[in-house]
């Protein structure tokens, strides 16, 4: 089959209650939408009841909850159809572990490092802690081991189907190994004979496959009665010293849930124990977990990738380089576009040699945030942030904070286990064996703490130039924390991590331990990042929420328009075929959340008016003086001005649970008055108390009335930056992405807010039913107006591919009274032009307030330049309301004279 042009995505949320059947009577709809691929989350067999799928348990076949492979093939035939593909999202780094459902990771319990998954998980079998002594850790208990066995939530039980013993624990499952089993059968007669053989197996070297047909002896034994009676009385001789005893000769250690931080030997996603890393590096792994997608993208029913978290990976550039190797060699007819989701720092960019084609888009919704905020609105909500909150108003400062948190509490195992590498790579020199645990300790935190990106890319060769660059802004930060003392040891983390390559030691031990050091120290500044960055500070500082998400430089708040073009000009440059998003499933705001958020920058001073006069209306609410705290206070008022519904008949009561989710997890994540692990619900429970009597109660309405005001009174600016960024993505170098209902406004919060059902009926009757400009003006507040914005530009991008994929991109100077408001810019392939006219910075210019259309006369003189000579026809723009006759210059009164915003291209290229 021929490759299908990639020209916008629709990123769907599937799970048991959106299938994949039910999305194929929406393909016609997202087909007249102008989309050309569906981009689907993750497909392969997930935990029972998962909402997302990235806690994949059986990656060998299709989820059988969202409908199986027979629905996927029913979807992509439906798709094939309209002329669509499908782009999907695999996770490489990691499986759901824990529970009873992955088999892989029950085998591994079972039979420790004889599995043939011993190798698949990244586990450190020699533990440093004498009590491991090559056991992994398991730390999915409740309560204390010991407390555990002691009332019975750890009990010893019997599978009858598969002939098993295992260990239950709530949900999860503690296989014992079979050369147990002849303990737990002990001498009972008729147990005697299978007891025997499996005592047997601890002699031999084939015992895992001799296991098997021993287990299924012992099944079949267990369908007559008596025998299953004799095995119910063995089990119930195992009291709380033979339980203890029998688990201590298994190849893991139960412990409570609280040891993880501390005491793990083994690579989680961050720091969530029912995700265990993957050593996908590995050629068996690899091909194991790999094998499905294989197959499916061999028989043409996927279309692209999207790699989940690549800077997990101990190698992503061998990864990607790998999987664009096999994947070409499947489909060598056609290229299938590979995307990965790379949180990129502030001035980093993809490295050109991974040989995929960009990211899935995090750093474009910076790049347009970064457009749309006003710098001066930074130093007035900045003092109303730290004068009230007493929090730095330096997002960096907090989050510096956070990572030395985060590496002491929930990843300080994972520190711990980098700490010991570089400490091994120490002792292996006569020169450096004297530098202590304790110094390296020092040095490597303060060294993460003031990493600038999530991770470097060390290879055999050591640091690239722009790794250098990186770790040098790491070391300088380092050194202003460090006592000089200290000093030298960071010299010698610099040289071990990337300054020496490895490959310069001789091959061996010496090499194997230097490598191991640098593949562990990069897989934890990645999750120190972003537990520290996106979990915690992003809930603790709020000088303006629309900075806070993820994949965005939060410790800048605005950005010249010079830069959003320079970036745009860079993306076509070396990825010309980046996804382009604004609205993802991890997002912490909606995109029009955050578009009339950033609305506060342009009016600071009268929304810090605002919120004195609230924090007053708001002591009547409280149940204590201190709750919630000055920050939730200021924090709260943000969300609901950016979240407050534009129905005036909005349902209050749904709005309200609404936002408790939010707050409950917004209080936890920020680990100051409650966190997940030891949640002060006193707090909580005041703080859900002020909101509902904000909300609902008759003690609320002043509040409430006067919050709703100030929502109303941003909110048509909101919706024209809404506008402006929904066009800008559409038109820009790179492919829109929109997530699933974001057609329409999109005022969600953070998961799982973000992932509610779509009302997809009522989109596909707006787009079925259109509206002239009048009505879609008059009744913005509906979201039609955005569908039919989108819906226009995609047309134009299905009639002029080439304008989009391949033309120049050439900012245009904007002259007059409100130059510096009005972004534009031209687009031109052999001839055709596109121009592209939108404003930023709105709230001053709406004069009426009613709707976001900026009055003709406000722009006065205000004109973009245009660098070729137009011709003497007319040149329409969205919606043929108008037409304008540029010259050299293009006046923005008659560009933006009848919609918001507007794109035109040259008479030649349009029907007549």
């Amino acid at each position: 089959m021929k490759a299908l042009p990639l020209r916008a995505t629709q990123r769907l949320q599937f799970h048991k209650g959106f299938t994949l059947d039910d999305a194929v009577p929406l393909v016609p709809y997202f087909a007249r939408l102008g989309i050309s691929h569906l981009y689907a989350s993750p497909l392969l067999s997930a935990r029972a009841g998962s909402m997302h799928g990235y806690d994949v348990v059986d990656p060998t076949r299709v989820n059988p909850e969202l409908g199986g492979e027979a629905a996927l093939r029913r979807l992509v035939a439906a798709l094939r159809e309209h002329g669509m593909g499908l782009i999907l999202d695999i996770v490489s780094n990691h499986m759901a572990v824990g529970g009873a459902d992955n088999p892989w990771w029950l085998d591994l319990l079972e039979w420790g490092r004889m599995s043939p998954y011993s190798e698949f998980f990244d586990i450190q079998w020699h533990s440093p802690d004498p009590l491991l002594k090559g056991q992994l850790l398991m730390p999915f208990l409740g309560s204390d081991y010991g407390e555990a066995l002691q009332n019975g939530t750890v009990s010893l039980q019997f599978d009858a189907t598969h002939g098993a013993f295992y260990v239950e624990h709530y949900e999860h499952r503690f296989p014992i190994c079979p050369r147990d089993y002849a303990t737990i059968l002990g001498n009972d007669e008729l147990l005697r004979p299978l007891s025997d053989r499996f005592s047997a197996l601890a002699y031999q070297d084939d015992a895992y496959h001799e296991a098997a047909w021993l287990k299924q002896a012992l099944a079949e034994r267990a369908t007559e009665e008596p025998v299953r009676q004799a095995i119910e009385a063995q089990l119930a001789t195992f009291d709380f010293d033979r339980l203890h005893n029998l688990l201590e000769q298994q190849a893991y250690r139960l412990a409570s849930w609280r040891t993880a931080a501390d005491d793990i030997n083994w690579r989680r996603f961050f720091d969530v124990n029912e995700l265990g890393g993957l050593r996908v590096e590995r050629t068996a792994v690899f091909e194991a977990t790999h094998g499905k997608i294989f197959e499916l993208i061999s028989e043409g029913l996927v279309d692209g990738l999207r790699i989940d978290h690549i800077d997990g990976l101990a190698d992503p550039r061998g990864y990607c380089r790998k999987l664009r190797r096999r994947v070409d060699s499947l489909a060598p007819d056609r290229h299938l576009p590979i995307f990965v989701e790379k949180i990129l720092g502030e001035g980093e960019t993809l490295r050109t040699d991974w040989q995929v084609d960009g990211t899935t888009g995090y750093e474009f919704m910076n790049q347009l945030s970064l457009l749309q905020h006003h710098p001066d609105g930074f130093e007035p909500l900045a003092q109303l942030w730290t004068r009230h909150s007493e929090r730095p108003a330096a997002f960096i400062e907090e989050a510096r904070l956070a990572r030395q948190q985060i590496l002491n509490g929930s990843l300080g195992g994972d520190f711990e286990s980098v700490a010991q590498a570089l400490l091994q790579v120490a002792r292996d020199d006569v020169m450096t064996r004297d530098l202590t645990l304790g110094a390296i300790r020092r040095a490597l935190q303060e060294l993460i703490v003031h990493f600038p990106v999530y991770r470097t890319y060390i290879s055999a060769r050591g640091r690239s130039d722009a790794d250098d660059t990186l770790f040098k802004q790491a070391m300088d930060g380092a050194r202003t924390t460090l006592g000089e003392g200290d000093w030298p040891v960071l010299d010698h983390l610099e040289k071990w991590l990337g300054g020496e390559p490895w490959r310069n030691r001789p091959v061996g031990r010496e090499r194997k331990i230097l490598k191991h050091a640098c593949v562990r120290f990069q897989q934890l500044t990645s999750p120190a990042a972003a537990k520290a960055v996106e979990d915690t500070a992003f809930y603790r500082s709020a000088v303006l929420l629309s900075r806070n998400d993820v994949g965005f430089s939060t410790e800048q708040f605005s950005a010249p328009l010079s830069d959003f073009h320079a970036v745009n000009q860079q993306r076509l440059q070396t990825f010309p075929h980046n996804l382009l998003a604004t609205a993802t499933h991890d997002h912490k705001r909606g995109e029009d959340t955050r578009a009339r958020l950033a609305v506060l920058s342009e009016c600071a001073p009268w929304y810090v008016e605002q919120v004195e006069h609230w924090r007053t209306l708001a002591a009547p609410l409280r149940t204590d003086a201190s709750t919630p705290s000055a920050g939730d206070e200021l924090i709260l008022y943000q969300v609901l001005l950016g979240s407050w519904p534009l129905d005036q008949g909005a349902d209050f009561a749904a709005y309200q649970q609404r936002l408790w989710q939010w707050q409950q997890k917004a209080l936890r994540e920020a680990k100051l008055q409650s966190s997940w692990s030891a949640p002060n619900e006193a707090y909580e429970q005041g703080v859900e108390a002020f909101l509902s009597r904000l909300l609902l109660s008759e003690d609320g309405r002043a509040l409430r009335t006067a919050i709703g005001n100030a929502a109303q009174a941003i909110a048509p600016a909101g919706a024209l930056n809404g506008l402006a960024q929904s066009l800008l993505r559409l038109t820009v170098p790179g492919v829109p992405d929109l997530y699933q209902g974001v057609e329409f406004w999109d005022f969600s919060l953070v998961d799982p807010d973000n992932r509610r059902p779509v009302d997809f009926s009522a989109r596909q009757e707006a787009l079925a039913t259109p509206a002239d400009i009048g009505e879609l003006l008059f009744n913005w507040r509906d979201g039609r107006i955005k569908q039919a914005l989108i819906a226009q530009v995609l047309a134009v991008r299905m009639a002029h591919p080439e304008l989009f994929r391949s033309a120049t991109y050439t900012p245009l100077e904007v002259v007059g009274k409100h130059a510096e408001r009005v972004v534009a810019f031209c687009r031109e392939h052999q001839g055709k032009r596109l121009l592209v006219v939108v404003p930023r910075w709105p709230h001053d210019l709406l004069e009426n307030g009613v709707h976001p259309q900026i009055n003709a006369q406000v722009w006065g003189d205000t004109r973009v330049k245009l660098p070729f000579a137009a011709t003497t026809q007319n040149w329409k723009g969205l919606f043929h309301t108008g037409a304008v006759t540029p010259d050299k210059e293009l006046l923005v009164s008659a560009a933006l004279g009848d919609f918001p915003v507007n794109v035109f291209i040259n008479p030649d290229d349009q029907e007549s």
